[in-house]
């Protein structure tokens, strides 16, 4: 509120009512008791609202309303009208004439304030949206003379002219800094037309510096007591303001210069003035920082318009390729820098399944597949920052929900429109078949690895290829250290030559061929090799080699051989032992016989004569035959029969004729010993000749029976 409360009745009492209520209400008032003096007041103290009574003398409430309403200073001046009438057509009469509220009487002093306090704030916020309507309308005049294309040094002026207007200070100036330096430059004045470019110390004015620092506005309501002066206040010149507003001009939250307002009174600065000056300098910066590149665009213009005059013959020339993208067997789509889909060629709307109606004005990430999502932020960033991708994969989600995938290459086109241009194609049964290629390749790479033999691929200039985990086991190398290397260093000086050499001789493959090759530690290495030539139709690619290590199998035949010539000596030696064994055998028969007889001999002659000693001769040489006989068959282990005591030895004779050796018992001294069971049951045995014959019948035959019977058991050396 900024003036008092008019009351306006002619009856005292009703003013004195008013009165009180108001100043109860602490609302200044004035009263009077006629229109005329009414009048009077309003230009005298402007009040803020008027309480005033229809029915008075001339000129009465209505008449008063008119005139005020009428008069452009009192048009919008708040009239509250008392009546005591109860008739609304006299209620709709005032308000006809101007009246804002109406209080009837007799009236209560909370009602009447209410009202009083509701139109005062409705005027309040009626002028404030006055005072932002005139402030839009400066802002709008002085931003719109910034952003004209006449001269910029007259516009300034006029800016910081009108600024000194509206704000009501002595003295508005413009001044812009360079990075990194103390020096300002005054570029306009509101109290000087012709200032321009005066440089100005910075050092001199610390007021400057510190709103270049903050970025923040700078107040100074009294500079003779401001710390912030004191150095002004030392100088020669002195301070020659009272007051002081510095505003920073900021473009991108970088400082640019300031906006400097000075007053010669002391005082505060209105928080409306200090808005619309903060807005100016807002809109000043983008006006500044264009008048900075307004000469090198004017520089570039002639550039431009050549340029634009060759993109527009490229673009005739280019009319002739529109039935291409028509046709094009790849789809193409036009894009903003945004990512939104601008044109799309028939290809295009096949492979996403939507018609050019639908892909019009779409994202780019509404076609993608939901996984593909931040693919399309980056595509779009890529865009923003002129970077095109190229040969990318997309899975895109088609009209009806399926799912397929495209191979994307992007490029600009129309470069100062920004607009991006995309072709694919549909490869989804080939990145199926990749998939499946790369699974197939996996498995064999497996299989090789867990081959036995080594298995080493090489180009035809030689260089290896491919190289398995057995060949790293045989060459003790690895297959970082092999692949890409000459093969010829795999083998002997010349091998690989003459491999390759065999390879093409035996009409592209080669087998069993007995090599050595050369391992890691300069060793040879005995292999089986077998390799071919890999083909592409009639072309050599490459070639391939398998290799068997040979050097176990060749450890195992070696004791394969020692164990043969073990068995071989084994085998002569048996044979000999058998030898010595049937020598044994035939030996024994005579001898058996010699001795026997000459146990005969002995027992039938009588001791002392030559013949008894010549038996006796026979008997112990043929002993001692025997006893060689039977140390031969203990050796060789030869024996199937006894023939003496317990020792055996091989039966030739029914070997020969059976196949088998079999053992004989014969009795010793009885003819009919190789029949009778009862001999066989006793255990006499002895070796008879199956050729040898009985005693001959002679004068002491009858007694031969009794010898032989004495004789028949073998001695205990006999048993060995």
């Amino acid at each position: 509120m900024t003036g008092p409360v008019l009351v306006v009745d002619d009856d005292m009492v009703s003013r004195h009512v008013l009165g009180q209520a108001l100043a109860k209400a602490k609302l200044e008032y004035v009263a009077v008791g006629s229109g005329a003096e009414a009048l009077a007041q309003i230009d005298r103290v402007h009040p803020a609202i008027v309480l005033l009574d229809l029915v008075m003398p001339q000129p009465d409430g209505y008449q008063i309303l008119r005139i005020l309403r009428a008069r452009p200073e009192t048009r919008d001046l708040p009239v509250v009208v008392l009546t005591a009438l109860d008739a609304d057509d006299e209620i709709a009469r005032a308000f006809e004439a101007g009246a804002d509220d109406f209080v009837r009487k007799p009236f209560k002093p909370v009602e009447l304030v209410a009202r009083v306090r509701g139109q005062l704030r409705l005027r309040t916020a009626m002028e404030q949206l006055g005072k932002k309507e005139k402030d839009a309308q400066v802002v709008l005049e002085l931003t719109q003379a910034l952003a004209s294309n006449l001269d910029f040094r007259g516009i300034l002026f006029t800016v910081v002219q009108r600024l000194a207007e509206v704000a009501k200070v002595d003295r508005v100036s413009i001044v812009l800094v360079r990075d990194q330096e103390n020096v300002g430059y005054v570029v306009a004045a509101s109290d000087d037309e012709q200032l321009r470019d005066l440089p100005i110390d910075l050092v001199k004015y610390p007021e400057i510096q510190q709103v270049l620092a903050s970025n923040a506005p700078l107040v100074v309501e009294d500079a003779a007591t401001h710390p912030l002066m004191e150095i002004v206040r030392t100088s020669k010149q002195g301070a020659t303001f009272s007051s002081l507003c510095i505003l920073p001009i900021l473009y991108e939250a970088k400082p640019m210069g300031v906006l400097f307002l000075r007053s010669k009174q002391p005082g505060e600065f209105g928080g409306r003035e200090l808005a619309l000056c903060q807005t100016i300098a807002s809109a000043m910066a983008i006006a500044l920082r264009n008048a900075r590149v307004l000469q090198s665009l004017r520089d570039q213009t002639q550039q431009v318009t050549v340029a634009r005059f060759e993109a527009e013959r490229r673009m005739r020339s280019l009319q002739r390729y529109a039935d291409f993208f028509e046709s094009s067997a790849d789809g193409i789509v036009v894009l903003d820098p945004e990512g939104r889909l601008l044109f799309s060629n028939p290809k295009a709307r096949e492979i996403t399944g939507y018609d050019e109606g639908d892909l019009r004005g779409r994202r780019l990430g509404d076609i993608f597949a939901s996984e593909e999502e931040s693919l399309a932020h980056d595509l779009r960033a890529a865009f923003l920052k002129g970077t095109f991708p190229k040969d990318i994969d997309v899975r895109l989600k088609t009209k009806d929900g399926k799912s397929v995938i495209v191979n994307v290459n992007t490029a600009s086109v129309l470069r100062e429109e920004g607009a991006v241009l995309a072709s694919f194609r549909d490869v989804t049964q080939q990145r199926a078949v990749e998939a499946e290629l790369v699974n197939t390749k996996d498995f064999l790479q497996r299989v090789i690895d867990s081959s036995f033999d080594a298995i080493i691929s090489c180009d035809m200039r030689g260089r290896v290829i491919l190289f398995n985990r057995a060949a790293e086991r045989i060459y003790g190398r690895s297959s970082q250290e092999v692949v890409g290397t000459d093969v010829r260093s795999l083998y002997p000086e010349g091998t690989a030559k003459k491999i390759m050499k065999a390879i093409r001789a035996g009409g592209g493959r080669i087998e069993d061929l007995k090599i050595e090759i050369i391992d890691g530690d300069g060793v040879a290495v005995p292999v089986s090799f077998a390799g071919a030539l890999i083909m592409e139709g009639d072309t050599a690619v490459g070639s391939v080699g398998i290799f068997t290590d040979l050097r176990e199998k060749m450890r195992m035949e070696q004791r394969l051989q020692q164990a043969q010539e073990q068995l071989l000596a084994q085998e002569r030696q048996a044979i000999v032992a058998e030898l010595a064994g049937a020598a044994a055998h035939e030996l024994n028969q005579p001898l058996t016989s010699v001795r026997n007889y000459a146990t005969l001999l002995r027992r039938l002659l009588d001791a002392g004569t030559p013949a008894f000693g010549a038996a006796e001769v026979i008997e112990g040489e043929s002993e001692r035959m025997a006893e060689i006989v039977r140390k031969i068959g203990k050796i060789t282990k030869y024996e199937t029969k006894s023939y003496v005591g317990k020792q055996k030895i091989l039966d030739l004779d029914r070997a020969s004729e059976e196949g088998v050796p079999v053992a004989v018992p014969v009795d010793v001294g009885e003819e009919e010993a190789p029949r009778s069971e009862s001999r066989r049951a006793s255990g006499d045995w002895t070796e008879v000749h199956p050729g040898s014959r009985p005693a001959p019948a002679g004068p002491r035959s009858e007694r031969a029976p009794q010898r032989s019977e004495r004789v028949a058991k073998p001695t205990e050396k006999e048993r060995e």
